[in-house]
């Protein structure tokens, strides 16, 4: 599965799971329930759809154009961090705002799904690499192997 298919499948999946992870989290640290972290998860999800496709857009532009273009270990780490690191850019303020909190209260929050997200999102990646193949971005050049 290769192109538009694969990133729809893709951001669909992880970002299902993504959802379900951040609605029961932000209630459990909250002391909340998830009917009022739900909302605030559906918000979550919007933005880290919206981003996640950009994003690794622009990660395979920019993995096409390595002379290795093989998705090592340290590659995927990248991908897994940098994603959530420019992601949490969004989400601090928007949780700060829902929850009526300060920005220190809302990283606070949102630290133990800082963490567990770039874990999540490298597992994620490899086993969805691992049951739909690699995209074309990763696989070998085959002018390299003339």
């Amino acid at each position: 599965m290769q192109g538009i298919k694969r990133k729809l499948v893709y951001v669909a999946l992880f970002e299902m799971f993504g959802m379900t992870f951040s609605a029961l989290g932000l209630a459990l640290l909250s002391g909340t329930s998830p009917s009022s972290t739900g909302p605030l998860a559906v918000i979550i999800t919007t933005i880290a759809v919206t981003w996640n496709f950009i994003y690794t857009t622009l990660f395979e532009r920019w993995e096409s154009r390595q002379p290795s273009r093989t998705r090592t270990v340290k590659r995927r780490i990248a991908h897994a961090v940098g994603f959530q690191l420019t992601l949490i850019v969004f989400l601090i303020p928007l949780i700060a705002w829902w929850m009526n909190i300060t920005l220190v209260e809302a990283f606070l929050l949102d630290l133990a799904l800082i963490l567990f997200i770039p874990c999540y999102t490298f597992a994620f990646n490899w086993l969805f690499d691992r049951t739909f193949g690699l995209p074309a971005s990763a696989l070998p050049d085959p002018v390299e192997n003339n």
